[in-house]
């Protein structure tokens, strides 16, 4: 097995293509050991991991929370709702007293942009981002390409597009950069005015209109709209966004060839997808959520073992 070169995984950005070959391979490994009778392996039995979360998290926090307990990994869970962070201590405290304790490596969520790059640079352990603000999500992106690979046979070569509020959502940028490494071409479609203006400098198509995104692409992945991170109105409603933005079987039965929907969760139901679609043939959202584990495990692993 090729080892992997990266002391951290901060974003897609800064691991190559081999890297996240290496990371698929691995996690078929660990696919398989999710699938046995004893879903548990001695990997990790020494190392200690903290998830640190500073924003809210349900799905990335179980996954990975369940990736370490299948490692046989210790675990300590920090939340910021309930710590010396609300009486002023600083980041870089914070996870220092939490490496006081013999901790190996860091799963951290924040919600500000380069925090984990910003913390990489102040303490030695390992550090995963789960997530920066509106910037990456490595891990997710990792096993969205990690699903189109094992439902499709290959990424290279297909065509994927990014569906729905790419200016709020770090899953877009982590998906372009991870799908571009690996020779699949992109398209991001939704309103102009949830689209970065920076967008087609990163090499990837624009769309506006969604019924033409799905005629050309093999995978969609439809993103939420993250109305927390909206300041202000950038369309008139959700009903209206729904009409002209939301999924549903009708659209899809239009096509004359099938695609794939993917969803990163969690899924407003009847915006950006029906339930005719979300719970379809069409869906591989569970198989995502079950990959997200063996996926978190392999990079686990991996960055423990480059140690």
């Amino acid at each position: 097995m090729q080892s992997f070169s990266a002391r951290h995984l901060l974003g897609i950005k800064d691991i190559s293509s081999t890297d996240i070959e290496t990371i698929f391979e691995t996690a078929d490994n660990f696919k398989d050991v999710l699938n046995r009778p004893i879903k548990k392996v001695p990997s990790l039995r020494d190392i200690t991991i903290a998830n640190v979360f500073f924003e809210n998290s349900t799905r990335t926090r179980l996954s990975f929370e369940l990736a370490e307990k299948r490692l046989s990994a210790d675990t300590i869970n920090f939340s910021s709702s309930n710590s010396s962070v609300k009486k002023g201590e600083t980041l870089v405290d914070t996870v220092n007293n939490i490496l006081a304790m013999k901790v190996d490596m860091v799963v951290m969520r924040h919600s500000s942009p380069g925090a984990p790059h910003f913390l990489s640079r102040h303490i030695q352990a390992n550090i995963v981002n789960a997530g920066d603000g509106t910037h990456e999500h490595p891990t997710q992106a990792l096993l969205d390409a990690f699903s189109i690979r094992e439902k499709l046979g290959d990424v290279t070569g297909k065509k994927v597009a990014i569906i729905g509020d790419i200016l709020h959502s770090r899953v877009a940028l982590s998906n372009i950069f991870c799908l571009q490494k690996l020779g699949a071409e992109v398209m991001v479609c939704g309103p102009i005015t949830l689209l970065p203006k920076y967008i087609s400098s990163l090499g990837v198509k624009v769309e506006l209109d969604v019924k033409k995104a799905l005629e050309w692409c093999d995978v969609a992945n439809v993103l939420r709209i993250q109305l927390e991170r909206q300041q202000i109105k950038y369309f008139p409603s959700l009903r209206e966004y729904s009409l002209y933005y939301g999924i549903n079987k009708q659209l899809l039965d239009q096509l004359d060839k099938t695609i794939v929907i993917m969803h990163p969760g969690p899924i407003n139901r009847g915006v950006e997808l029906n339930s005719d679609v979300a719970d379809s043939e069409h869906s591989i959202i569970l198989q995502q959520v079950e990959n997200g584990v063996a996926i978190r495990m392999a990079v686990l692993y991996l960055l423990a073992s480059a140690k």
